[in-house]
């Protein structure tokens, strides 16, 4: 599993908590082998399925964000208030998945059957580094000031300030790996068990 990040809170903080996503989650990805890459978690989505799912989720924050900023305001309006905090966003999203919330229309669209996992492994991580480097290069180009000045919608924690979905999308790749770490060792022990005779 990677390391968690630390909370991030300026654009400085974001942009370098993106780019060590980058580095440390292409490590973590291509660390699986490439049929466990691709091989579902017992009754979950396989790791390819998860970081396709990230990416799904992803590129629509970094196109929003090269929107003209006039943009997003005059679709969402402006934020009534100031951005709430890194672990904020992080306990309303758990409280939301505690709820029952899915990925919906965000879910990995079915995968066609492909012969070369290993080729299609790194096809797959080199789109998610992609999005999430452009994501960084794109937090760069804006003010600390414009972080706050307009919102995005989330389709199941609502509508988020520019800042917020930030800190969204950084915990939700942290999410992800932590749940796939997770699942693949309850499926390790549970197949233990089995040879074990118990």
């Amino acid at each position: 599993m990677m390391p968690p990040m630390s909370d991030p809170v300026t654009k400085h903080d974001l942009i370098e908590a993106f780019e060590s996503l980058a580095r440390t989650g292409a490590e973590f990805w291509g660390g699986f082998p490439p049929d466990v890459f691709v091989s579902p978690i017992g009754e979950a989505w396989s790791p390819a399925d998860n970081v396709r799912h990230l990416i799904k989720s992803t590129k629509p924050v970094a196109d929003a964000l090269r929107l003209p900023r006039i943009v997003p305001k005059l679709l969402f309006g402006r934020p009534s208030g100031p951005s709430r905090s890194f672990t904020e966003i992080r306990g309303i999203y758990r409280e939301a998945l505690a709820a029952g919330a899915t990925a919906g229309r965000f879910a990995p669209s079915e995968q066609p059957v492909f012969t070369d996992a290993a080729a299609f492994q790194a096809e797959v991580i080199a789109r998610w580094s992609e999005v999430v480097r452009k994501l960084a290069l794109t937090v760069a180009g804006l003010s600390e000031a414009a972080l706050d000045a307009s919102r995005l919608p989330h389709p199941v924690i609502g509508k988020l300030t520019v800042r917020e979905m930030l800190f969204f999308t950084l915990y939700h790749h942290e999410h992800h790996t932590a749940t796939v770490t997770r699942r693949l060792a309850d499926v390790t022990i549970a197949d233990a068990r089995k040879d074990a005779g118990g």
